[in-house]
């Protein structure tokens, strides 16, 4: 237990620092099992409980640097850097989602719609995209995307420790931007509204999708008389929550939706449960399927609140819950939906 705990990695990383211990495969296998979900941040009582994931972070700089990090992670580095994403799909291939929905390549929109790499390739998380998409149109936004020209916005790469690729990334990334005139930016996941809230030097606005529908809703622009009957419980996403400590306007979408009853699972807000997909695990799959792994214990925890519905704000955690269901057997008891799904089936 002490071993995987934050204590217990950061007497470790101290221990390979100072040459107490010597470099090994399982001390890679540890420091890169952490998610990075900030939990140790939250509760951790030491006065320098602020950089307990940024020294994580650097070890693992330290590590790339060193030409020392797992064969799983440096794939993963590979495929950003060569295709724009980590699953080496055709960077041309990253805006089909869009075909046949009437969203448009940004061209002085009011905004930019940023999907990311997991909702542009992923199968269910281009379901959102669209989900989102849609609904936006619906309210009259004035939005575009990249398309064929988005690239990843580094959110892992850069908490994996590969400092250089996440630089070249945000380069050009900000590059594009500046280009194209971009002043305001919706993002899909709680990951990119992450990297390009804290780590780019901004002369843009970033907004994660949760926020922009929570002010249509109170604006008037989106009518939800449909409803949406359910019993439905909420996932805080690591890098909306804990990371930017936006908790309030998901659950304000859902309790505007006639229909809804909400129930809290036992860990949430600040203390929520990881999905176990943060820091390139839902690529690199530290944990494996085991019945302890974070994803199938989250949807143990969903089950337990009688809840019919498990909604989720960020396409990994789709992706990680949604395979846990399946692993877990309780497909026909409990269902994943993205907020922005269940927005568009209630207008």
């Amino acid at each position: 237990m002490e071993t995987y705990a934050p204590g217990g990695m950061l007497w470790l990383t101290r221990a390979w620092m100072v040459k107490d211990i010597a470099w090994t495969d399982s001390l890679a296998k540890i420091l890169y099992s952490c998610t990075t979900c900030n939990n140790c941040v939250e509760h951790c009582k030491f006065r320098f409980s602020d950089d307990v994931v940024n020294i994580i972070r650097s070890a693992r700089e330290e590590m790339v640097e060193n030409g020392l990090v797992l064969p799983g992670v440096a794939r993963f580095f590979r495929n950003v850097e060569a295709t724009g994403n980590p699953f080496r799909e055709p960077p041309g291939h990253r805006g089909k989602w869009a075909e046949g929905t009437g969203v448009a390549q940004y061209q002085g929109h009011d905004y930019l719609y940023y999907v990311g790499c997991m909702a542009s390739y992923d199968a269910r998380g281009q379901e959102v995209a669209r989900a989102l998409g849609d609904t936006l149109l619906k309210a009259g936004v004035s939005f575009g995307i990249l398309g064929p020209d988005e690239k990843c916005d580094g959110n892992e790469v850069n908490m994996l420790g590969e400092k250089r690729i996440f630089n070249m990334l945000a380069n050009e990334n900000r590059e594009t931007f500046t280009d194209l005139g971009v002043g305001k930016i919706i993002t899909l996941s709680p990951h990119s509204y992450n990297a390009f809230k804290k780590y780019y030097t901004n002369s843009f606005e970033v907004f994660h999708y949760t926020q922009i529908l929570r002010d249509l809703i109170r604006e008037g622009k989106l009518n939800l008389s449909k409803g949406f009957n359910a019993k439905l419980t909420y996932h805080d996403p690591c890098f909306l929550g804990r990371h930017n400590s936006e908790y309030e306007a998901p659950r304000d979408i859902l309790n505007a939706i006639p229909g809804i009853e909400l129930v809290e699972m036992g860990r949430n807000r600040h203390n929520a449960f990881c999905c176990g997909g943060g820091s390139g695990n839902f690529y690199t799959d530290s944990f494996g399927g085991g019945e302890d792994s974070p994803a199938r214990t989250r949807v143990r925890e969903a089950c337990e609140t009688g809840a019919d519905v498990l909604a989720v704000a960020c396409p990994i955690c789709m992706t990680m819950l949604g395979d846990a269901i399946k692993s877990e057997e309780l497909e026909g008891k409990l269902v994943v939906k993205d907020i922005c799904e269940i927005v568009r089936e209630s207008l």
